[in-house]
């Protein structure tokens, strides 16, 4: 006798009755096409001739024999992590101004720095915190962000020194106060760097990063990457406006002649009516963007020398490995409040770094309220609570597991609600295309870190 029990342990086919509901994705190329599975991530590349079969046949079979494992993965990764990382902010103060910068202006001109004892009570707490919450032996990550930190440079590295133990530290910094002191502690104790350089040129890159007095540094700047192109933990972001967008495959042979190893091309946050302004459209900054990752393959077979666009090496390993992903911007809930938290100079806590300058967003003090109980404040739940599967048209949509319509803050700002699509969604889908392209011309290596594979799963391959 056939039952509907029966039935839903042996499902024939897709999209219909207890089948698997499978989306077509046209990745742009003439004989292939994406079939994806959008609650669990599942994915499979078909020839469009076998793609009947596919949806009647092995493929759903193999889903079916699969599809629990890739629930409880994708279920985990979204629900099941805790926070193991701070962005801090020990000043809010910066000696530049940036005109696409999410903090107020205010904060960065008067606002507070930590002291020395302050810092380090800080890093105290969330030692304290992070012990609680992350397996034994592991270690938690600090990241010294901005404003500017080496404005409080006194105070960071002797967080720095006092915490070598129980940390993994990060400065993200706009390299004008890097001297020769300076990288030397922080090289010494195997802090990893971030610096910012936004064209390949001073002439552009000077108009959004500047001093108050309207100056760039972009000749310092470069100097910065030449002395730190060979260290293992060195990294360049460019943030990606109106004004650069054009610059971004030119930007790939700069960096690629400097050394540099490690890019993030990111568009701007909208948080501030200075990001939106100058805001690069979609469909322009998808071209120059897919331009800039060709130019990085054709560098590194001419050369050998690989150069990792962070950012899309993310979303690339988030199609092959869903939890290989080192970013938690491209999933919905995103990491902040999830897998991370942001510390301000006051000791406010906040999901993200995007948040700090929107006093709404605050969900505790780390002086007075245990991080554990910050995390289940409203603010924190409202964000870490933010499912794709609950607006449209993400709710729709087959990739929304390797986007996750970033970022709240943003979406927020310009939506005034956190569950609305995200400003960049047709870049988004383009870099989807673009990475299940790659996958399918057997190219996903010259794109991804290396050691790549010791950090994913591989999940399903279909041959």
């Amino acid at each position: 006798m056939i039952t509907a029990q029966n039935m839903q342990r042996r499902p024939l086919y897709a999209n219909t009755g207890y089948g698997p509901a499978f989306s077509v994705l046209e990745v742009g190329l003439p004989d292939q096409v994406a079939v994806i599975e959008p609650d669990t991530a599942f994915w499979a590349l078909v020839r469009r001739e076998e793609l009947g079969d596919a949806l009647a046949g092995g493929l759903v079979a193999e889903f079916g024999a699969q599809c629990g494992d890739f629930r409880a993965e994708m279920q985990n990764l979204r629900f099941g992590l805790k926070p193991s990382a701070a962005y801090f902010n020990p000043t809010e103060q910066c000696n530049f101004n940036c005109t696409y910068c999410y903090l107020p202006e205010d904060m960065r001109r008067h606002g507070k720095t930590m002291t020395e004892e302050e810092l380090c009570g800080a890093l105290e707490r969330l030692k304290i915190a992070f012990a609680q919450m992350i397996p034994e032996g592991a270690l938690p990550q600090v990241i010294f962000h901005g404003s500017e930190p080496m404005l409080a440079r006194e105070a960071v590295f002797a967080g720095i020194e006092r915490f070598a133990d129980d940390f993994t530290f990060g400065v993200q910094t706009n390299a004008s106060l890097l001297d020769e002191e300076a990288i030397a502690f922080l090289t010494g104790y195997g802090v990893g760097i971030g610096v910012s350089l936004d064209a390949p040129s001073a002439e552009i890159a000077d108009l959004t990063r500047r001093n108050w007095n309207g100056t760039g540094c972009f000749d310092r700047v470069v100097k910065v990457i030449d002395r730190l192109a060979s260290y293992e933990a060195f990294n360049v972001i460019t943030t990606v406006t109106s004004a650069n967008v054009g610059t971004l495959p030119a930007m790939v042979d700069f960096y690629h002649e400097h050394g540099v190893r490690v890019v993030m091309f990111n568009p701007v946050r909208c948080t501030r009516s200075g990001g939106h302004a100058i805001k690069p459209d979609n469909a322009e900054l998808a071209g120059y963007f897919i331009e800039a990752l060709d130019r990085t393959c054709e560098l590194f077979e001419k050369t050998g020398k690989k150069m990792v666009v962070a950012n899309f090496a993310n979303v690339m390993a988030a199609i092959i490995g869903p939890t290989g992903r080192r970013l938690m911007c491209d999933i919905a809930p995103c990491g902040g409040g999830r897998c991370f938290v942001a510390v301000s100079a006051h000791g406010d806590v906040f999901p993200c770094s995007e948040f700090i300058g929107f006093p709404e967003y605050r969900g505790g003090n780390l002086y007075e309220d245990r991080l554990s109980d910050i995390l289940e404040t409203a603010p924190f739940r409202e964000i870490t609570g933010r499912k794709t599967e609950n607006f449209k048209p993400c709710s729709d949509c087959a990739i929304r597991h390797f986007c996750g319509a970033p970022c709240p803050a943003e979406v927020k700002v310009l939506s005034g609600t956190v569950d609305a699509p995200s400003p960049y969604c047709e870049f988004y889908e383009e870099q989807v295309r673009y990475a299940f392209r790659a996958i399918a011309q057997g190219r996903a290596e010259t794109y991804l870190w290396d050691g790549w594979r010791e950090d994913t799963e591989e999940s399903f391959t279909l041959t």
